[in-house]
């Protein structure tokens, strides 16, 4: 998680942690949903998100970090049912279940 970046005034190595460089650090409200949040707040909450994952340098190791860890919440522009859906595993993918459940409803209407 961490990488060797030298330092220009001591001359010296430090460990250097990816998550200190994120666009994110200090605004974890936008990236993890609040109880019983709808799905339009939930949207919009996570459209702000978005772009500040695509300006943010780091977010190939952000991604990776999600995709391996299993986490939960909006990471790298994604969230626990887009990876879901690209075939990672996650523990609680809270909009495939929502989605799932509102298609179900659909065609129990239309059969």
């Amino acid at each position: 998680m961490s990488t060797l970046e030298h330092d220009n005034n001591t001359g010296q190595q430090t460990n250097v942690d990816w998550r200190d460089h994120a666009n994110c650090k200090g605004r974890l409200p936008l990236f993890f949903a609040p109880k019983a949040e709808r799905p339009e707040a939930r949207a919009r909450r996570e459209a702000k998100a978005k772009r500040l994952c695509d300006a943010c340098s780091v977010i190939a190791e952000c991604r990776t970090f999600a995709r391996e860890n299993r986490e939960y919440g909006y990471w790298a522009g994604e969230s626990e049912e887009d990876r879901h859906l690209l075939g990672y595993r996650v523990s609680a993918p809270i909009g495939v279940r929502t989605r799932l459940a509102r298609e179900a409803a659909q065609q129990k209407q239309t059969a």
